[in-house]
């Protein structure tokens, strides 16, 4: 099966690919030719991922997923959240800058209760370029922001973000064991279970 996933992320590219495995072909935006700055204009991440698969499947007319995920905490009541990635202002994927200000916000409050939480949108298209199927995927892990970055691994909040059960956070714990417990992780494991039986 061939399939376009929405991202030019190398970071997640390769995430989904090692766990999706031989049986699906995953395409990238690059992979199609698509340079188009895709919008992202809703204000829930399951918005957010839709809209994407729909920009792809309506202009490509290819099966396609998208991703959103946003790191909801507690005391910030649920923020970052959709704005997870553009955080700290600018044009977005500012790590540093946004574990700053995340941090800066906390202070010294305890409660550091938090969340990863990633939507996929599946848009598959039947031979006539119409689409046959539209599900989503959700994968949700729990933990705790620490109070000083650690590890090198990872992007994004990773090295700030230490999932429940664990002494390390993502950046500590390597790709590999993320791969196998991230939020991505349990989402693309719901959608691989439902393309395998198409």
């Amino acid at each position: 099966m061939k399939i376009v996933f929405a991202t030019n992320n190398k970071h997640k590219l390769d995430e989904i690919r090692s766990i999706l495995g031989s049986r699906v072909e995953v395409l990238s935006l690059a992979d199609i030719n698509c340079h188009d700055d895709i919008p992202e204009t809703g204000t829930t991440l399951e918005a957010n991922a839709m809209q994407k698969a729909e920009y792809i499947a309506n202009k490509y007319g290819m099966s396609v997923f998208a991703d959103d995920t946003g790191l909801e905490v507690d005391a910030l009541n649920g923020a970052p959240g959709v704005y997870s990635a553009r955080y700290a202002g600018g044009d977005g994927h500012d790590s540093e800058a946004n574990m700053t200000k995340l941090l800066a916000e906390l202070g010294e409050n305890n409660n550091r209760n938090a969340r990863f939480r990633t939507v996929i949108a599946l848009i598959i298209m039947n031979d006539n370029g119409q689409q046959a199927t539209v599900e989503q995927f959700e994968g949700i892990v729990n933990g705790t922001i620490i109070r000083e970055r650690r590890g090198g691994e990872g992007f994004g909040y990773d090295p700030i973000f230490q999932p429940e059960g664990y002494n390390e956070t993502f950046a500590e714990l390597g790709n590999d064991v993320k791969n196998t417990i991230s939020h991505r992780a349990r989402a693309v494991a719901k959608l691989a279970k439902y393309l395998s039986n198409k």
